[in-house]
């Protein structure tokens, strides 16, 4: 199925709700959508020791929250290698050099510095194309969008909560927010039978996907593992604190009308209602 104009999604569930198998079934159905994942962004700089890689790896490591500047930079900088966000008025005025003024670590009368510190410069270093949206200073103008069905994306692990979708508003509009929503006893009898191979993080399911040898991972054999927090009082925490933030995470998107709910007792269900709503608005 084509695309006739650019799609710009999120997901929004509770863990264990199927948003993996939602995002992978519309990647398939529409070859123009790509996915772009907060975490993965980070973790290639990790893995690449880029200065952002190397300023935030003992934070991911101890479990801690990288801020939402430098998640913010990353998917700006993705999406604007990959045209599909302007900065300024043309994407000429994008071009900017690592000694131009913008990445002067002391401040002046004549070039303030507009980086707040140097997790700040560290982004910028380690992903220059996002010099782009220094080169104006304090006072950005809103990006330019590129429109073209082959701008699609699906956005995966941001935002997560209202004020980092305020954020994100001032980069790139959304113009879908998808609300998958289960019944919490049926995603809790979903994850008692969730086996994860932790290094690719695909996820099998003993009830609807199992693995084709049972323990094993389908691509490479390797073990599967049960994930630490896949139990009943883990969960039920995890749920109320998703309660807690979506609901205002949800009602920004209703107030920018680009929300929509469906509801299911499986991924198979729910499955087709998404991507005939996604052909409703996107398709040709």
């Amino acid at each position: 199925m084509r695309l006739r104009k650019a799609a710009r999604v999120i997901l929004v569930g509770a863990p264990g709700v199927g948003k993996g198998t939602q995002s992978e079934r519309l990647l398939k159905r529409f070859p123009q959508l790509s996915s772009i994942s907060s975490g993965d962004l980070l973790r290639h700089n990790v893995k690449q020791r880029t200065p952002l890689g190397i300023k935030v790896e003992s934070t991911m490591k101890a479990g801690g929250l990288v801020p939402d500047d430098l998640i913010l930079r990353l998917i700006s900088n993705e999406l604007s290698q990959r045209g599909w966000i302007y900065s300024g008025h043309h994407p000429s005025d994008n071009v900017m050099t690592l000694s131009s003024s913008a990445i002067n670590t002391s401040s002046s009368d004549a070039h303030p510095n507009p980086y707040q510190d140097d997790a700040e410069v560290a982004a910028f270093l380690s992903s220059p194309a996002h010099a782009r949206s220094r080169s104006y200073g304090h006072n950005p103008p809103c990006p330019r969008v590129n429109e073209d069905p082959s701008a699609s994306f699906l956005l995966d692990g941001f935002p997560r909560t209202a004020a980092q979708a305020t954020r994100l508003d001032e980069i790139v509009p959304i113009n879908l927010a998808v609300s998958i929503k289960t019944p919490l006893e049926v995603i809790m009898e979903r994850i008692g039978g969730r086996w994860v191979h932790e290094p690719s993080g695909r996820v099998y399911n003993t009830t609807f996907n199992a693995p084709r040898v049972a323990g094993r991972d389908d691509v490479t054999g390797e073990p599967l593992v049960r994930r630490a927090d896949d139990s009943e009082e883990v969960y039920r925490e995890r749920w109320r604190k998703f309660q807690e933030t979506s609901e205002p995470l949800l009602e920004h998107y209703a107030r920018k009308g680009v929300l929509w709910e469906v509801e299911g007792l499986s991924s198979d269900e729910i499955t087709p209602v998404l991507l005939s709503e996604f052909e409703r608005r996107f398709g040709e």
